[in-house]
Order: C-alpha cells, then sequence, then structure tokens
C-alpha cells in the first residue's frame, strides 16, 4: 500500500516547478510589445514603421477604425505558411495600398485598396508570407516596385520583438 503523504513533498515541488515556468513565460509574454507597438522596418531601402499583426485577431481587425495613418507607417502581416492572400477594407476608413511579398521578403504585387470597399483584393500569386499596408500611393511615391526587397534582418528583429520566433515565419536565423 502506498501513503499518499510519502509522496506529498515531490508533489508540492513538481508544483512549484509548473508555477516558475508559468511565470517565466508570462513575463517574457509581457515582454514582448503589442500589435500598437511601431517597429522599424525596411522596404527597397525605405525606412518604415509598422505594427505586425500576428494572431488571427490581430490581422483581422488590421488598421480597421482609423481615421489616419502617418507618412512611412503601417501594418505587417506575416503569415507562417506561403499561401494566396486575400484582403478586403471593411471598417477601414483610409484609402490604401498593400504589397505581398514572398518568404524571401521580395515584394512580388502591389494592389490599391478603398475605404470601406467589401470586395476582397486577392493575389495572383500562391507563394507569399507578407502582406504591407500603407497609405495609397506611399509604393509610388517612393518608387518601390516589384522586386524590391523587405530588409530580413529588421524583419527578424521586429518579429522577436512582438515575441515570435522568426524561423516560423520562414526567416532564416540570425
Amino acid at each position: 500500500m502506498i501513503r499518499p503523504l510519502r509522496f506529498a513533498p515531490l508533489c508540492i515541488l513538481f508544483g512549484l516547478l509548473l508555477m516558475g515556468c508559468s511565470q517565466e513565460e508570462a513575463a517574457h509574454a509581457s515582454e514582448s510589445a503589442s500589435v500598437s507597438t511601431w517597429l522599424p522596418l525596411e522596404v527597397g531601402g525605405v525606412s518604415i514603421e509598422a505594427q505586425i499583426a500576428i494572431t488571427p485577431g490581430e490581422q483581422a481587425r488590421g488598421l480597421m477604425h482609423r481615421e489616419s495613418l502617418e507618412e512611412n507607417r503601417g501594418m505587417l502581416f506575416p503569415y507562417r505558411i506561403p499561401r494566396s492572400l486575400s484582403f478586403w477594407m471593411k471598417n477601414t476608413l483610409i484609402p490604401l495600398d498593400i504589397g505581398f511579398f514572398d518568404a524571401q521578403g521580395v515584394l512580388r504585387e502591389i494592389h490599391a485598396m478603398y475605404p470601406r470597399d467589401l470586395r476582397s483584393v486577392r493575389s495572383r500569386r500562391e507563394d507569399l508570407s507578407y502582406a504591407l499596408e500603407m497609405n495609397q500611393g506611399w509604393f509610388r511615391q517612393h518608387d518601390i516596385r516589384p522586386g524590391a526587397q523587405l530588409d530580413q534582418a529588421l524583419l527578424a528583429k521586429a518579429l522577436r520583438a512582438r515575441g515570435a520566433e522568426p524561423a516560423d515565419f520562414a526567416l532564416p536565423p540570425p
């Protein structure tokens, strides 16, 4: 017969270890930047600041309900698996352009999007990993065209700042 009290200290120790892990994970999460944090990125040699929408909820909300977006600011949507991308402008009040990038950070497509437009803007390609929304005309004003490069070192740093692992988004380790 096993005596329950004999294992009590071991159970208490195990419980404390589990609590320590949870507290450490919680501390790491609280150190991470939120979706509202502006993080430095670079596209085609042009410096920008972007908010990084990682979770499905952040991605669904995107830039909805905002009345303006400052020059050289936007929102980046990273995807773990390359795919065809589709966006719409429900509840989005400002005109935007969206750039679609492949896993290597190469800009492949740019599309205009219009306030409150419920029609989907779909990519032509199926190998895309990132979408970047900027003010409408931003890509043209900065002469950024398909073939321009999204700086992967800055992107990896921004993903880490958000608490994400860059390798989960097809980025090579630093």
